[in-house]
């Protein structure tokens, strides 16, 4: 088998995120987090990757098409399965260790008589307000009565033999899911107690004077919906109008995975699979007692500092503040910055004084996620008050986003700036800023392209490298990359971007064919990438050809692999590793040796087939030796990473590339290992003391 099913290679993936939080040198609150980010990455997986599983066996062309995916769904409905017992051995673990540091995650029968009045009278006073329950007949749709992935309790209410249902949601979004109960004295201790157990504990409350009862017992549960959407083609309906109306159908989308508490009764859950309509593909996972554990990702730290990751503060980058404005810095060199080891501020003051200088005359950039109350935007609204061009490039179909991108996409019109949407049919990846500048007699161009997000929130915990540049062949090509997205029908030359879907795949393909043919003649000849994934079958294959050959490949994968590697005879020459830590690892780096000289590009595009031939992707060239230095750093520290660095081979066991080396000899110590994401720190570090001595 020459491919690892990518699906399974997720939940690989999520499975490295759980070998975080089930690490006892991890700090204890960054261990609940993490226990946080695996639920809230299994959401995302069952919306998308589950869902889509799913419509392939409703409507494969062919009984073996059909066979083959009903085989994968029994295969991810394991793999998933076993995740959940890890997850439910692992959190009480956690809960344990944050009670050595005197935070108590507490259930109902651990509180005293005083402590559970106190509980009565916040349920009554604060969380009563919140609760509408459903009460269930046989004339209730709860396909289309139920929120997708929110937390329920599923109540039954006896009376004198007489038996119903009702269904209450946890209103997590209208209070914080974790209460700390008051103390007394100068106690240490931090006691908390879930949301949902103060429910629990006070139903009689809700339901007393409004439904009859002699008896009241209630279980978690939560059912989450296909995330795929069809916008309209109606072509009365401007394109925001169609993907509003397209956006409704997730409201109302098919169930693809009921998760619940094991202690409900069978009864129970076989009401709501009847009511769910679920059927054998789809997904039923028992889970511990509480539902949502994404919230855990944002789980608050009662104790010490050092129950989180220490502080890193974000470093200035010394080019910028050498200079008065940002265009006389970059037209000094090239500045590359490394989020978010540098300040993202850079980025917002060089849109912010782009807004108001008044040699700029025109400023364009693509926007697939931005933050909610975004300072970019901002600017180019007020940009244009100041008399500017604007033009936005907002991509609608941004997973998840679509909704605040509409949103957005209206605001900025309503200011006067120039909103576009692309192309239809691709997605716009690209994460590009064009700057124009009058300077004398001429007007110069300024661009910034990316790896990452414009946005300020996840530049804090995503890493992506960012190239701010006035290279004239360079800003030429991004400019037309504008204009392909506003003419996509005139021919368009990109003579130094890679861009997809016109040139990149090309490009990449001549790229490890030249490999190929330098190792064939015992020239030097290496590849080395990091990306997100990595599941394009023909460049799989093309990689495969190179290892055959002789080229020694080198990849970092945060997420999925469908490359086998170290296979004999197919891949002994390509090694696979993937880090996880307190940072999300999020750029994109191709490197190839090129017969003795180096070439290298940042990238927004994945190695996956939709970003290669249904997306809009740019691949800069770096040049600026500072910068080229800086990139080689990051990847040859992330490589000899000992301590988070885990060996992607041809099964995916997720081994520490440590333990395969130490195997049966003496173990280091973990604190002495190194750690690619505080090297790299420590490196961006010294590299601004040495700029400042320059």
């Amino acid at each position: 088998m020459k491919f690892f099913n990518k699906e399974l290679s997720w939940l690989s993936f999520n499975e490295r995120v759980l070998q975080e939080a089930a690490d006892a040198a991890v700090p204890v609150v960054e261990r609940m987090r993490f226990l946080g980010i695996f639920s809230s990455n299994m959401d995302e997986f069952f919306q998308v990757r589950v869902a889509a599983v799913r419509r392939h066996i409703f409507f494969s062309q062919s009984e073996e098409e059909r066979s083959r995916y009903e085989r994968l769904m029994a295969q991810l409905q394991s793999k998933v399965n076993e995740l959940q017992q890890q997850f439910d051995a692992i959190l009480p673990q956690v809960v344990s260790a944050l009670k050595q540091h005197h935070i108590h995650l507490l259930e109902p029968h651990q509180l005293n008589v005083d402590e559970k009045q106190r509980v009565k009278f916040f349920f009554i006073e604060k969380v009563r307000r919140h609760l509408v329950p459903i009460l269930v007949t046989e004339k209730t749709d709860l396909r289309n009565v139920l929120r997708e992935d929110e937390n329920y309790l599923c109540v039954e209410i006896l009376d004198d033999n007489h038996k119903r249902y009702a269904l209450i949601e946890v209103p997590a979004d209208a209070m914080d899911r974790f209460i700390k109960l008051p103390t007394s004295g100068r106690t240490r201790d931090h006691k908390i107690l879930f949301l949902d157990d103060i429910l629990q504990l006070n139903l009689d409350e809700l339901f007393r004077g409004i439904v009859p009862f002699k008896r009241l017992r209630a279980f978690s549960f939560k059912m989450t919906r296909d995330a795929e959407y069809h916008p309209s083609d109606d072509i009365e309906q401007s394109i925001l109008e169609r993907m509003e109306e397209g956006l409704k159908q997730r409201f109302k989308a098919d169930p693809v995975r009921l998760v619940y508490d094991k202690k409900m009764p069978d009864e129970m859950l076989v009401f709501l699979s009847e009511k769910l309509d679920l059927n054998r593909f789809d997904s039923l996972v028992a889970g511990g007692r509480y539902r949502n554990t994404r919230d855990f990702a944002k789980f608050p730290n009662y104790g010490r500092a050092s129950l989180e990751h220490p502080r890193q503060p974000a470093l200035l980058h010394p080019k910028f503040y050498r200079f008065d404005n940002v265009f006389d810095a970059v037209r000094s060199s090239d500045i590359l910055l490394y989020y978010p080891y540098h300040r993202f501020a850079h980025f917002t003051e060089f849109v912010r004084q782009a807004a108001y200088d008044p040699n700029v005359t025109r400023i364009a950039i693509c926007i697939y996620r931005v933050a909610p109350h975004s300072r970019i935007l901002h600017s180019l609204t007020d940009a244009v008050q100041n008399g500017k061009h604007v033009t936005v490039m907002v991509e609608l179909q941004a997973r998840f986003d679509e909704e605040a991108n509409i949103e957005w996409a209206k605001e900025l019109t309503e200011a006067g700036v120039h909103v576009s949407f692309g192309i239809h049919g691709l997605k716009v990846h690209s994460k590009l800023v064009l700057v124009h500048r009058r300077e004398g007699i001429t007007e110069r161009r300024y661009a910034v392209i990316g790896t990452g997000n414009f946005h300020e929130g996840t530049a804090q915990v995503y890493t992506d490298f960012s190239l701010f540049t006035c290279d004239n062949a360079i800003t030429a090509d991004v400019d037309n990359v504008f204009n392909y997205l506003e003419q996509p029908y005139r021919q368009t030359k990109f003579r130094e971007l890679m861009v997809a879907p016109v040139t990149m795949r090309q490009r990449l393909t001549d790229y490890i064919e030249y490999e190929i043919e330098q190792a064939q003649q015992d020239r030097p000849a290496a590849i080395f990438i990091k990306v997100n994934n990595l599941v394009d079958d023909s460049l799989i294959v093309q990689l495969y050809r190179a290892s055959r050959a002789g080229v020694k490949i080198r990849a970092i994968v945060r997420g999925m692999c469908a490359l086998r590697a170290g296979v004999k005879d197919l891949s002994e020459n390509i090694e696979v590793r993937s880090i996880v830590d307190r940072y999300l690892e999020h750029p994109r780096v191709y490197y190839f040796e090129h017969g003795g000289q180096q070439e290298l590009f940042i990238a927004s595009a994945d190695l996956m087939t939709r970003n290669l031939d249904h997306r809009v992707e740019v691949a800069v060239p770096v040049r600026d030796a500072d910068a080229r230095q800086d990139v080689l750093q990051v990847m040859e520290l992330q490589w000899r990473d000992r301590a988070k660095s885990r060996v992607i081979d041809a099964e995916q066991r997720n081994t520490y590339v440590i333990e395969r080396e130490q195997a049966g000899k003496r173990k280091t110590k973990k604190s002495r290992l190194l750690r690619s994401q505080t090297a790299i720190y420590r490196y961006f570090k010294r590299r601004s003391h040495d700029y400042e001595r320059e």
